[in-house]
């Protein structure tokens, strides 16, 4: 599997997908308020790093975190 031909990959990665799919969804509802409430309708111009911010605290609340895996 690459980047550009996406897929279910190994049965290790098969979660990771499954969380990261869940967090992308819960971000992208949670900016739509954001860009409703907040910005008033305004586009985020900045929006990776809101999703960033957002699905990091998102990984840390469920006692996850992403590091380099060492060789």
């Amino acid at each position: 599997m690459t980047a550009d031909t996406p897929g279910q990959g190994s049965p290790d990665t098969a979660g990771t997908i499954e969380i990261l799919r869940d967090l992308m969804t819960r971000a992208e509802m949670a900016h739509g308020v954001y860009e409703t409430e907040v910005l008033k309708g305004v586009r985020d111009e900045e929006w990776p790093q809101w999703y960033a911010e957002h699905m990091t605290r998102a990984l840390a609340e469920s006692g996850y975190q992403i590091s380099r895996k060492q060789d």
